[in-house]
């Protein structure tokens, strides 16, 4: 069985659509005829594993209504952990968005995660990737004065092609947010709100997100996917859905920005 992860730099389409939740076992069917699970899923008794992102921005939250603007490019800057947050790793991650295509890169770090950002100190033995990446990281940090604003949290099952370079399909359910203005990734199950709700959605009944993501050519066996299960593209924007809901000021943050 594939213990695969997904690489530190990556550059890829994503296509989302959101779908009810009794739609997940027939396409992991489909899926499973072509992909593995990833690490995560394979470790998790229910396949589904919890991911934590607390998402980055200035203030006046700039890099939020940049998203919102015009522009077809956007970018959003976030530290990741997994299951409760309280042990490595720790993935800082910028990801660059132009329309569809998508480039992602992220650093691998250890406990000494919060220092990096809180002092500006970076440790010793990282990968080259991994290196490279933080202080790409660390730069746009400072260049914008950015700040910890939002944390949010979902499960994930994920698969990883078994035929193609890359391509890989994620389920996301049970989306929910706390806010944070600390360098903290471990939520607080209290203070933790849910936003996969009709108002976020827009589509009743319908709280997963789906995405295939690949390369430069979309597999045919995704096609074939989209095909059969009568797929309806969207997007759908976790910073900007629960950045959205939980400010509820549709003055600051226009319906726009939900869907991006």
């Amino acid at each position: 069985m594939s213990v695969q992860v997904s690489p530190l730099n990556l550059e890829r389409y994503e296509l989302k659509y959101l779908i009810p939740l009794e739609m997940v076992k027939p396409i992991s069917q489909f899926v499973e005829s072509y992909c593995s699970m990833d690490y995560y899923s394979v470790i998790s008794p229910d396949h589904f594993y919890t991911i934590n992102s607390l998402y980055l921005d200035t203030p006046s939250y700039y890099l939020l209504r940049f998203k919102e603007s015009a522009n077809a490019f956007s970018f959003n800057m976030r530290v990741r952990s997994y299951g409760m947050g309280t042990e490595p790793p720790y993935f800082f991650e910028v990801k660059y968005k132009l329309r569809d295509f998508v480039r992602k890169k992220r650093a691998r770090t250890g406990p000494e995660w919060k220092n990096i950002l809180e002092n500006d100190v970076i440790p010793e033995g990282l990968d080259a990737y991994s290196l490279e990446n933080i202080r790409d990281f660390m730069h746009l940090k400072m260049t914008y004065n950015v700040g910890p604003v939002i944390l949010t949290q979902y499960r994930r099952k994920a698969y990883l092609s078994q035929i193609d370079d890359y391509a890989r399909v994620t389920f996301d359910r049970d989306l929910r947010y706390q806010e944070m203005q600390d360098w903290c990734v471990t939520p607080n199950e209290s203070l933790l709100c849910h936003y996969d709700h009709p108002d976020s959605f827009e589509e009743p009944g319908c709280t997963v997100v789906l995405e295939l993501k690949c390369e430069k050519k979309i597999p045919l066996w995704m096609v074939e996917l989209i095909r059969r299960f009568e797929l309806v593209g969207g997007s759908f924007s976790k910073f900007g859905n629960s950045m959205a809901t939980h400010l509820n000021i549709p003055e600051v943050l226009s319906p726009g920005i939900l869907y991006r």
